[in-house]
């Protein structure tokens, strides 16, 4: 079914772009006001539905304004207040055959949606989207975004590469046909992180394709400081598990590598501490040792891609760049190794840091 060639006298909605929402005051107006830019071409019709996950901020306020003044724009709530139950109440109530989900903090080239369905059609796949491309505000947050799509910092994941096309693992954001969407069942809404990939993953393993396209372009907004993104990261790594223990294996094997590497770093320095406590030379000595070599291999990695990132993007970056590249590393391995401890839900270390959005 080709979405571009419908008729340009038709009344019906084509395509319902999906957004999950909360406490975004700050930015919500711009990003509705960019969404105008987007250039749909062929007189296709579309809708904008905005979930907003129970905002206290005003958020909710600004939209119900700014609905007034777009007839294509749809407040919706999403009492479940995380990104996966709103996406899946606005998916319940899209009426467009194709769902386009979008993002508050990314940034749009004017042809998105139009490229998304053309890569829909084009190659038949379950899912497309572009590669994830970070773009940072301040000096930190470029730093973080130089850092966002080098392989060392995602483990050569075929979705941060800006020139890749073909099937991936998983893609960012997503275009899908809403049946498509129906049959899998939609979004977990028992995570909070990670939704992306689950669903992906349910996607692939039912025998569908997931298909990433060069010419779908956005840029993904950065977190702008070294805190921000070691919780973002101690989130992902945490729910990470979730999805392993849902299907039983990791989609990639590069979702075990940090947590991995955590748990040695931290087996070899509870051996050095048992091994000065019970006066055992050789346990202490080999312990220490091997935790040395450890540190100084990943050293020298991290300031290899340092040097080679501080080369593409800059050197004022460089005292920053070895810094984003441990955050992501550390927080996401000490998120994942954390939520093997299964904490309960309602638990005040749960809530406060691993359920809790970040922006």
């Amino acid at each position: 079914m080709n979405f571009l060639d419908r008729d340009s006298a038709s009344s019906e909605v084509q395509v319902s772009v999906v957004i999950p929402c909360r406490n975004e005051a700050g930015y919500i107006r711009q990003f509705v006001s960019s969404l105008e830019n987007q250039q749909l071409g062929g007189g296709l019709r579309w809708e904008v539905l905005i979930a907003d996950g129970q905002s206290d901020d005003g958020t909710r306020e600004i939209l119900d304004e700014l609905s007034l003044c777009h007839p294509w724009l749809r407040v919706i709530d999403n009492p479940g207040k995380v990104a996966s139950s709103g996406l899946n109440a606005a998916i319940a109530a899209a009426a467009g055959a194709v769902i386009v989900r979008m993002d508050v903090h990314t940034e749009y080239a004017p042809d998105y949606v139009r490229r998304c369905l053309e890569t829909l059609d084009r190659t038949g796949a379950d899912n497309v989207g572009g590669p994830w491309q970070a773009k940072g505000v301040n000096y930190t947050g470029k730093a973080i975004a130089a850092v966002f799509n080098s392989p060392f910092a995602a483990g050569g994941a075929l979705s941060r590469r800006r020139d890749y096309e073909g099937p991936v693992d998983t893609v960012y954001l997503g275009c899908w046909r809403r049946e498509l969407l129906r049959s899998v069942g939609g979004f977990d809404p028992q995570l909070v992180r990670n939704q992306d990939d689950e669903l992906n993953f349910r996607i692939i393993r039912s025998g569908g394709v997931i298909w990433q396209s060069p010419r779908i372009v956005s840029w993904y907004h950065s977190r702008p400081t070294l805190r921000g993104l070691s919780r973002q990261y101690l989130q992902y790594g945490f729910w990470k598990v979730a999805v392993i223990r849902k299907h039983g294996k990791p989609a990639s094997w590069r979702h075990l590598v940090p947590g991995t590497f955590v748990l040695a770093n931290l087996m070899l320095a509870s051996g050095a501490v048992v091994g000065w406590a019970a006066g055992q030379e050789i346990l202490l000595g080999g312990s220490l040792l091997l935790l040395a070599l450890l540190a100084a291999a990943y050293l020298m990695l991290s300031l290899a891609a340092s040097l080679w990132l501080a080369r593409r993007e800059g050197f004022r970056y460089l005292p920053v760049i070895p810094l984003v590249l441990a955050a992501c590393h550390l927080s996401y391995g000490v998120g994942f190794l954390l939520a093997m401890l299964r904490f309960p839900s309602g638990s005040r270390l749960r809530e406060r840091w691993f359920t809790a959005l970040t922006r």
